[in-house]
């Protein structure tokens, strides 16, 4: 069986890495006198696009007073401008055979378009409307107030344990914008006036930034033609956009709270502090989270819900954030499993990493997973156009799409040991025990 095993890894290993050498990605670069900078990258294998748009702006760069922002600009955008009728993004984009979303975190929001490639100009076109004169007035703002309003309800309260988002950051960052929601506050947006969404739109939304990525069947110099065409006269940010430069105070001591939500069964969420994006350190936190919880074969799965029967569901995964991510243990508790017993084992399972570390097969069977997850994500033009964006921004280089699986491949069974020891630290995580709520509750 250990040589089957073991053969099996080797090939497996030897398959990504062929299909790794044989997909680089190739791309070009340029950057407009407004400071839009472009990354093109082209595969006409098929006849698609991708177009993403991402802006450097998150929720950590909004005021205290007025959380939710980015979030919020998300929604609004999609209600059009001078010359998109409002409400018609999602029509004109699925009319021509495509589809489209936006999604927002903490440090970037970013926009995209998938089309056949033949519809490239429209994307453009729409992107360029959106960042040119996207409408930002009342009209918009009160209605988006009203989305979010029932998003926030959605998601925060009425979803199982869904408050973690709310109650975790609060406390692992308690000096850092990290410490709210992404979707914000509902009073916040409430008191918000036009002119501080206007002042908010004319801040971030602008070239110098932005990045715009294309991924796909494309021409590459007909492609910076139309770029040049729908981009170029498009002003440049008058005002430096604000970057918090707060350096996250790492807790002193355990905090341990009690929750009460609208759930059955209670359940543990450990929060530990991880280091900024870009350290070496969070590629090997990164296979430590795939060691503890990556499926019914990994440790804390096979310790916790197979054999101590105590957890019917448990989850490690770590969010690397620009200024310093989060990583997160989460178990929730089989029938009759007292709460502070399922702690107890999580952190049993944590010790024996900390005192044994891995063997050198687990990890070539980490970096295995982590080979095949780059690879197949290779395969999508979205993706890649994404990837591209995030390497410029926050690694420095678009190349960063070239070089990840290397930073993956030379962590050392050592460092995985190491990591889990400097990271995973009882004296300064957050503890959240989710609890029923009583049965004499009142909202």
């Amino acid at each position: 069986m250990i040589r089957k095993l073991t053969l099996s890894l080797l090939l497996s290993a030897c398959l990504a890495l062929s299909v790794l050498a044989q997909n680089k990605i190739e791309f070009r670069e340029f950057k407009l006198d407004n400071g839009l900078h472009v990354i093109l990258h082209q595969d006409n294998t098929t006849p698609i696009v991708a177009t993403t748009v991402l802006y450097h702006v998150g929720s950590k760069n909004e005021n205290p007073e007025r959380t939710g922002f980015a979030h919020f600009f998300e929604h609004l955008m999609f209600e059009g401008s001078e010359n998109i009728p409002r409400g018609k993004f999602f029509e004109i984009v699925e009319s021509a055979g495509g589809t489209l979303n936006a999604g927002t975190s903490q440090d970037y929001t970013v926009y995209y378009e998938i089309l056949p490639s033949n519809q490239l100009e429209l994307a453009l076109y729409l992107e360029s409307e959106r960042m040119l004169h996207a409408k930002v007035d009342q009209t918009g703002v009160d209605t988006q107030r009203e989305v979010i309003k029932q998003e926030m309800k959605q998601v925060m309260d009425e979803q199982p344990y869904g408050s973690f988002q709310r109650e975790m950051p609060v406390r692992l960052y308690p000096n850092h914008p990290y410490n709210w929601p992404i979707i914000g506050s509902a009073e916040h947006l409430d008191n918000a006036k036009l002119e501080e969404f206007m002042d908010f739109y004319a801040m971030y939304y602008v070239p110098n930034n932005a990045t715009l990525s294309i991924a796909g069947d494309i021409d590459y110099e007909e492609t910076e033609r139309m770029i040049r065409k729908y981009f170029s006269e498009i002003p440049a940010g008058e005002k430096a956009p604000y970057r918090p430069n707060i350096e996250i105070e790492k807790l002193k001591a355990q905090k341990v709270d009690v929750v009460y939500d609208n759930i059955q069964l209670p359940a543990i969420f450990q929060g530990y502090l991880m280091p900024k994006k870009n350290h070496p350190d969070t590629y090997a936190l990164n296979l430590l989270s795939t060691y503890l919880l990556s499926g019914k074969s990994s440790l804390m799965y096979k310790e916790l819900v197979d054999k101590q029967q105590k957890a019917l569901q448990a989850v490690a995964f770590p969010n690397d954030l620009e200024d310093g991510g989060m990583f997160l243990v989460l178990a929730i508790a089989n029938m009759g499993v007292d709460i502070d017993e399922l702690n107890v084992a999580i952190d049993e399972v944590l010790s024996t990493v900390k005192q044994n570390g891995i063997d050198e097969k687990d990890l070539q069977k980490l970096i295995n997973i982590k080979e095949t997850q780059l690879v197949n994500g290779f395969g999508s033009v979205a993706n890649i156009a994404q990837s591209l964006a995030q390497g410029h921004v926050f690694y420095g280089s678009a190349d960063y799409v070239n070089s990840q699986l290397d930073k993956f491949r030379k962590v050392t069974a050592e460092d995985i040991k190491r990591v889990a020891n400097q990271y995973l630290n009882k004296d300064s995580r957050v503890v959240l025990k989710y609890l029923p709520k009583p049965t004499d509750a009142t909202e």
